[in-house]
């Protein structure tokens, strides 16, 4: 009898452990992704509020950033020049000694992607600069990328092809596109984008900016971006 009535215990226990797992699958199944919503120069701790995301709280006097712990798309407010990315497992906020937004770092996807899915939001991302109307800058030999089998072939040998954009005077950004080899797998290719934006740091030649310019292919001969 007392065997009998552990095992129905026993029974009842794992019952109720692979309910309360099936639900938390449930729920992160459903459950809206985390979001950043924010612009440069907008109070890191406003950012938080309006957020929802895992992204810590500032530290008082500090000058530095905060890195979410769950995937999160963020969304960039700015009303003239603003955009959407996918959802993000390493994106950072940084912000300056007085508690205020100054750049994002991240990479706009939640594991390294087959070079189709990296090309695919490669190339959503600079529509969605251009409609916002960024301009691409640094074009020689930085143009922005077209998705035809010779950009891919750059790609694919792992130079990290490099992009840059300004947005009026307000801002700039860099996105750009790596190989990722895993030690384990080196025949399993992989590719890792990386945007990083912010006030205007680099020199923004005017005489280089290519406005209406048509993307060009990058040239095998180009030299390599630093990594």
């Amino acid at each position: 009898m007392v065997a009998r009535i552990k095992r129905k215990r026993c029974a009842w226990l794992l019952g109720a452990v692979l309910v309360i797992v099936a639900l938390k699958m449930l729920y992160a199944a459903i459950r809206p992704p985390d979001e950043v919503v924010l612009t440069i120069g907008q109070s890191y701790e406003q950012v938080r509020e309006q957020s929802r995301s895992t992204l810590p709280p500032v530290e008082p006097g500090g000058d530095w950033g905060g890195l979410v712990t769950r995937p999160a798309k963020l969304r960039f407010t700015d009303p003239q020049y603003g955009f959407t990315t996918p959802p993000a497992k390493f994106l950072s906020v940084a912000y300056d000694g007085h508690g205020n937004v100054d750049a994002i770092r991240m990479s706009p996807q939640v594991k390294t992607l087959p070079l189709d899915e990296a090309m695919a939001v490669f190339m959503d991302l600079q529509r969605q600069l251009r409609r916002g109307g960024w301009r691409p800058f640094h074009v020689e030999p930085n143009a922005p990328l077209a998705d035809t089998p010779e950009v891919r072939a750059v790609v694919r040998t792992g130079d990290s092809p490099t992009t840059y954009w300004a947005a009026g005077d307000k801002y700039q950004a860099i996105l750009f596109i790596s190989r990722f080899v895993h030690e384990n797998r080196p025949n399993d290719e992989r590719y890792l984008i990386t945007l990083n934006f912010g006030p205007p740091w680099l020199l923004d030649d005017t005489a280089d900016i290519a406005g209406e310019r048509r993307d060009r292919p990058v040239a095998s001969d180009e030299p390599a971006p630093e990594r």
